[in-house]
């Protein structure tokens, strides 16, 4: 945790803390090492142009719960996440501003191309402006939502499995798409809301399982088959099952899967599916 607080010194004890801040920084170094090494103090000149204390409280995160219950998230741009719980979170509103966000930006950027240096000042202003409003919209949503799944797995004391996205917008980006569909899956925030939900994790005992994301939202939950996703729906195509929903919460609950398979002794037996009958079989 770290405490900020601002200065307001006069003009003269701003002289003296910016002679004396480097030595003050090396002081607390020595002190923090000698007396209490959770605590760390600093005197910060910002860029706003004043100063700052920071008081940093350090403290040792507790031991993860161990337990045979997960909790699967499925990520999407269509739905943000969805969980095995049956909890989901639309991002039909985080793409109407982006989008909104974007016509705006595109409209400033054609007025600084034609307009005079005034004119391209301000629209460089108001472009920085938008940028920091879209960023910290995002970020404001990631917050609420990994907030929600801690605070549901630490009710339910289970782990949380979520999906390893690593290079899936070099992925997705080498198949034929258009210039919006590109420019929604390039602002994709999937890693930020991952960091968010591994610091909560660790910060509540949380432990969080990464797995890879391969037939995920293709494979049937119930009988392990692979079925036919469209859109938001699935269907298994195994005649024996034959299970129809929405398609994110079996991605949800097939990740769930692979984090009881990993996190239990044994658990490679919950990803294998049963011989359809009426397969020849060998004989012995």
């Amino acid at each position: 945790m770290t405490i900020v607080v601002r200065l307001q010194p006069t003009e003269e004890q701003q002289g003296l803390l910016m002679e004396t801040a480097g030595s003050f920084a090396a002081a607390c170094n020595a002190i923090n090492a000698t007396v209490n090494p959770k605590l760390t103090n600093r005197v910060c000149l910002h860029r706003d142009g004043y100063w700052y204390v920071h008081i940093q409280l350090k403290s040792e995160p507790p031991k993860p719960i161990k337990s045979n219950i997960v909790i699967g998230v499925d990520l999407g741009r269509r739905e943000i996440a969805k969980t095995s719980t049956d909890k989901g979170w639309e991002g039909k509103q985080l793409n109407k501003t982006r989008d909104k966000y974007t016509r705006v930006r595109a409209s400033l950027q054609k007025k600084a191309t034609q307009g005079t240096r005034t004119t391209r000042r301000r629209c460089r202003t108001v472009l920085k402006r938008l940028s920091g409003r879209e960023r910290r919209f995002q970020k404001w949503i990631n917050h609420n939502i990994s907030k929600s799944i801690i605070e549901e797995a630490k009710a339910l004391k289970s782990a949380v499995a979520i999906e390893d996205l690593t290079g899936i917008r070099e992925r997705t980006n080498e198949k034929p798409r258009t210039k919006s569909e590109r420019r929604r899956s390039n602002s994709w925030a999937f890693y930020q809301l991952r960091i968010f939900l591994e610091y909560k994790g660790i910060k509540e005992g949380i432990e969080m399982i990464a797995i890879p994301p391969a037939y995920t939202s293709q494979t049937c939950h119930c009988c392990l088959h692979i079925g036919q996703r469209t859109n938001k729906q699935f269907k298994c195509t195994n005649l024996v099952c034959g299970w129809l929903g929405d398609a994110d919460f079996n991605g949800a609950k097939m990740i769930e899967l692979w984090g009881c398979a990993v996190n239990q002794p044994g658990g490679s037996e919950l990803l294998s599916c049963a011989i359809e009958p009426g397969l020849l079989k060998a004989h012995t």
